[in-house]
């Protein structure tokens, strides 16, 4: 798993919060507001809060798990893209720590961020919940060098210009000062989703917010950090790099923006700040506002084509491709490992040949063995490392006959065939010059069309002859209920709704390469639309 950041969820928790080193915590709710604790920064008494509920939010918040190493100056750094940062309290000893921030507002907007996106210091996962407490007051005399990084801080975020709260008609400035970077994709033979965006650019600081759209037939996003340094780092480290082997380059430029105003929470638009917005239709237009001001930026953007493509990025630029999860990069330890080991499968029901199917959706599959020793467990092996990565995202967690599926990058290279003349009960199956693959043909329209497992099912190949009532029934078959139906202009395509993404995914293994007759082949797979 080298190579590979996997978030932990955030303990977004309400915890007792345990105190040392020379303090003193104001609560109108607590007997200590005149307690201070001390203590050698050596006690190593348990955490107690962690089963605690949610409670009151407060400026005040608790920050655990952090690395022993860790300095006042990370820390606070966690909290400035939401708002002025006012009392620090490092706990060495207890790897925690206290940050008050100037409201309470901003405090809430942190905690919501980061229950979206895990925080990480030093590539460890560290956990941020309110504390018990609304007012931090700490012992300047033993607090002295905490003060004095959190004032050294405060001085330089001063000279800033402010970033929220202003509208786009009155935030443009020069480019070299937005926390908005506008991004857009050459050579696009994956997909890149939002998903990826932001695991890519979060290696380099606070992501806000993300609008994703097609303008001039290529895929766009604006995309804005908590702070304009940060845009300034990712820019620097990513400009010109490929997301995947040989492909999807990324062209970057600041903004003349510094703020998005992001209506909708969905696959094309995102405000990390706020869990609470809408989803949408799942086709949200731009703000007119960011059009207008979009429309009249120049771009500085290198000429199409200009760009040759790397096919070793810079260590940085890997290792952040990297952390998207399913992005493989070559130097990047795990990468290019094209075999998966795919665990809790239901051995009474499943197949090679149902493996192939499903995992087929995300690669083109090579061979699959599942253990001889233990039937709920398998071996899948890609073509490449980024069909690997994209199936682990996709498929880990989902379910499949009855059970959620485990999804992990295995230690073994490649799946090997039983030797010859020896029985082993059809578990190993070599799929390398099957007919059935999706993504042979470099630039195939399969690139475009790879979808998250989902209930509505996208079906093409359908022959003349074939009725919406003959679909239905022969979905309705496979053990699911048939929620909606539509067929596309042509009759060719049809969009075809399952109650759960459960049933969908058994519709899909049933029923993908059906032969309808008239030598047509049924060609299922996922859609991102609803009907």
């Amino acid at each position: 798993m080298d190579g590979i950041v996997t978030d932990v969820a955030v303990g977004v928790k309400r915890g007792s919060d345990e105190l040392l080193s020379g303090s003193v915590l104001n609560s109108p709710n607590s007997n200590m507001s005149s307690m201070v604790v001390t203590a050698n920064g050596n006690d190593n008494k348990k955490f107690k809060g962690d089963d605690k509920m949610d409670g009151a939010p407060s400026r005040v918040l608790h920050i655990r798990k952090l690395p022993g190493e860790v300095t006042e100056t990370e820390v606070i750094a966690l909290g400035l893209p939401f708002g002025k940062v006012t009392n620090i309290l490092m706990l060495k000893g207890k790897n925690q720590a206290f940050l008050e921030l100037a409201t309470e507002e901003a405090a809430i907007t942190m905690v919501n961020y980061y229950s979206a996106v895990t925080p990480h210091l030093r590539n460890q996962p560290i956990y941020i919940q309110y504390s018990n407490h609304k007012e931090l007051k700490t012992d300047n005399t033993l607090n002295q060098r905490a003060q004095a990084v959190l004032q050294a801080v405060t001085a330089v975020q001063a000279t800033n210009a402010p970033i929220s709260g202003t509208t786009v008609s009155e935030s443009a400035v020069t480019p070299a000062q937005s926390p908005v970077l506008r991004i857009i994709i050459d050579n696009m033979y994956y997909p890149v989703t939002l998903d990826v965006l932001h695991q890519i650019f979060s290696k380099f600081g606070a992501v806000l917010k993300i609008i994703t759209f097609t303008k001039n037939n290529q895929f766009q996003a604006l995309l804005q950090f908590g702070d304009p340094v940060n845009a300034q780092q990712a820019k620097q480290a990513l400009d010109g790099q490929n997301i995947y082997n040989a492909c999807c380059t990324l062209r970057i430029d600041f903004s003349k923006l510094v703020n998005l105003n992001v209506k909708y929470n969905n696959d094309k638009s995102r405000d990390y700040t706020r869990p609470d917005l809408p989803s949408g239709d799942g086709q949200p237009t731009l703000d007119p506002a960011i059009a207008a001001a979009f429309a009249k930026e120049t771009s500085l953007l290198a000429v199409p084509g200009a760009l040759s493509p790397l096919a070793i990025p810079n260590a940085a630029a890997a290792a952040a491709a990297a952390a998207a999860g399913r992005v493989g990069m070559p130097g990047v330890a795990a990468g290019g490992n094209t075999v998966l080991l795919v665990s809790n499968l239901n051995e009474e029901m499943v197949t090679p040949q149902s493996l192939f199917t499903l995992f087929g959706v995300y690669g083109d599959v090579q061979r699959v063995k599942i253990l001889y020793n233990k039937k709920d467990s398998a071996l899948i092996q890609m073509a490449d490392g980024n069909q690997s990565q994209l199936a682990m995202s996709h498929l880990n967690g989902q379910k499949m006959y009855g059970k959620i599926i485990r999804v992990t990058l295995s230690k073994h290279h490649t799946v090997q065939l039983p030797r010859e003349g020896l029985d082993d009960q059809g578990l190993t199956k070599d799929f390398g010059n099957s007919p059935l693959h999706r993504f042979k043909k470099p630039g195939s329209k399969n690139f475009q069309n790879i979808f998250p497992p989902s209930a509505t099912l996208h079906l093409s190949n359908i022959p003349p002859s074939v009725a919406e009532e003959d679909l239905r029934t022969l979905f309705a078959n496979t053990g699911g209920t048939v929620k909606a139906f539509k067929f596309f202009q042509d009759h060719k395509m049809a969009l075809l709704q399952m109650s759960t993404v459960e049933e969908a995914i058994q519709a899909l293994i049933d029923l993908h390469n059906y032969n309808l007759g008239e030598s047509h082949h049924l060609r299922v797979s996922f859609s991102k639309s609803t009907i």
